[in-house]
């Protein structure tokens, strides 16, 4: 990753929790793709995210929306203007052009933030839980490599 890519961030820590974002929801959908190539199950859950792989695409998809509308929202930042994940049903299909879009508009908001403004306050979460703008990026970050390791494991990797 070249140090002039999105050179324009004020704080270098939230650029690089962008563009690591941005590679490990990459190596989700990559991952994903092979898992649904080879035809996995997910464990049964009661959670409505494993009810297949093509819900756990779309809550991981909806997941990174909502983290950057939610810090947006926190910093007083106007609305990223990320649509809506693609249901299940059609979320394989728009897979791709979902995916660069919601990356595009993640590299937007946060350019002019200081350091200062993403380690302090922390804000309750949408599941009622503490968060910095630091700690969520952190949190965006782990979302999909999480799900990725979780996949990896069913496809015995």
């Amino acid at each position: 990753m070249p140090l002039t890519e999105l050179s324009n961030y004020s704080y270098r820590g939230a650029r690089a929790s962008v563009l690591i974002h941005e590679r490990e929801m990459r190596r989700f959908l990559e991952v994903w793709r092979k898992a649904k190539a080879r035809k996995v199950a997910l464990p049964e859950t009661d959670d409505p995210d494993y009810e297949s792989l093509e819900h756990l695409l779309h809550h991981v998809f909806r997941a990174a929306r909502g983290y950057m509308t939610w810090m947006c929202e926190k910093l007083a930042l106007p609305d990223p203007q990320i649509e809506e994940a693609p249901p299940p049903e059609r979320v394989e299909s728009a897979a791709d052009s979902y995916m660069n879009c919601l990356l595009e508009k993640w590299r937007i908001p946060l350019t002019r933030i200081d350091e200062t403004r993403c380690s302090h306050p922390s804000y309750k979460s949408r599941w009622d839980m503490d968060y910095s703008i630091d700690s969520m990026l952190e949190h965006a970050v782990v979302h999909p490599m999480k799900h990725s390791f979780q996949l990896n494991e069913l496809m015995g990797e």
